[in-house]
């Protein structure tokens, strides 16, 4: 037989398309709880039981809840008994207190009715959204404010913290999911939908990445630096430089590029310090397209990842210091990150071999425990 508990659950499950009807007016409709359980005891004790627990919380003993209605059945065991063959919530009233949602559904309608005045628009992503409704209550204000600047400013292109809206500094930072969702709605024409990056998205600045590089060439240095060889500068003005290069070599391990600073002058080159899976930040740079691209980092499954991951936007790059012989030359029994890749990589037939081996035992040898003397030697045939 069910529980109260297990009608407290079944009727917890249709609170959203409650909330729904209260958005759309509509008036409250009997609300039937399925049973879906059959009496199966054989002891009567046991049987009185159930039926004095599933009554101490119905409509009936407290004023308010689910009604029962009995039916009387023949039993298998206990002969003719009076069994629940209806359960169901006769008003809203019943239903709200039952779940001690009575407060809440006050709360909600106050909201509601404030989203709709502000922005008829959002009613179908009210009724898709009831519980954000909800679980938003306390900022329904501030949100509001957001949202109305951006529909008279859809363009601001300052930073978050710049807007001159009455909301605390930190505010849209910590309401993005919600604010994106209703800015998708109110001022999608004027958003970048395939962006993810809020401030791509709606129009505004934001602190871009920086792409730090080191420049080996003395004359380039000096001609267009003031002699400056170790620069940082935001990605978006680093896509744009326009330096007679013709090499450029990504480390991925920082230390490694630290290390890099001693390397010998290597004419129309530079180094990049990579950052890992980072080098997604220059799959934009269009000139890196012609120029000889050289990736060095650390031998393991996720060096060969992110080789393949850089190599599958510059299909020309070639790895160094990534091969079997300066593995085992130079490895001295360090455990690596399990990888669980599974996709087809952009790597050359030697280089999977590698990677195969070192992602099944999970090996490591990191940049920095090959000797200078060895890059060196390598980088001195430049």
């Amino acid at each position: 037989m069910i529980t109260p508990k297990e009608i407290k659950i079944k009727a917890s499950r249709k609170y959203t398309s409650v909330l729904q009807s209260l958005v759309l007016n509509k008036p409250f409709e009997k609300l039937i709880i399925r049973g879906d359980k059959k009496y199966q005891k054989d002891s009567l004790q046991e049987f009185e039981k159930e039926i004095l627990l599933i009554n101490s919380l119905s409509k009936e003993k407290k004023g308010f809840g689910y009604t029962l209605e009995f039916q009387q059945v023949k039993t298998k065991h206990l002969g003719t008994q009076d069994l629940p063959t209806s359960i169901y919530f006769e008003t809203k009233y019943d239903y709200l207190k039952f779940l001690g949602k009575e407060k809440e559904e006050v709360l909600f309608l106050e909201s509601t009715t404030k989203i709709k005045e502000a922005f008829p628009e959002l009613e179908p992503w009210i009724l898709k959204n009831p519980l954000k409704v909800i679980q938003n209550q306390a900022e329904w204000d501030g949100i509001l404010s957001v949202c109305s600047y951006f529909k008279q400013t859809p363009n601001p292109n300052i930073y978050i913290r710049e807007l001159p809206i009455n909301v605390h500094t930190k505010f849209i930072e910590n309401n993005q999911g919600i604010i994106k969702d209703l800015l998708d709605s109110i001022i999608l024409d004027h958003i970048k939908v395939d962006e993810k990056l809020f401030e791509k998205r709606f129009n505004l600045k934001y602190a871009e990445p920086q792409i730090r590089f080191k420049i080996l060439d003395k004359t380039i240095s000096e001609r267009f630096f003031n002699g400056l060889e170790d620069i940082a500068t935001p990605i978006n003005q680093f896509e744009t430089l326009n330096l007679p290069i013709e090499r450029v070599i990504v480390l991925e391990n920082k230390t490694t590029f630290y290390t890099a600073l001693t390397l010998p002058e290597i004419d129309k080159t530079i180094t990049i310090f990579g950052s890992g899976f980072s080098v997604s930040n220059l799959k934009n740079v269009s000139w890196f397209k012609d120029k000889t691209l050289l990736y060095w980092g650390d031998l393991d499954a996720q060096g060969f990842e992110i080789l393949s991951q850089f190599r599958g936007y510059f299909p020309q790059t070639k790895s160094i210091f990534m091969d079997k012989f300066t593995f085992d030359k130079y490895y001295e029994n360090e455990k690596g990150t399990t990888s669980n890749i599974t996709t087809s990589l952009h790597l050359t037939h030697e280089e999977q071999e590698l990677y195969n081996y070192i992602k099944a035992g999970t090996l490591r040898l990191e940049q920095e425990k090959i000797p200078f003397d060895y890059v060196n030697e390598y980088f001195n045939k430049m």
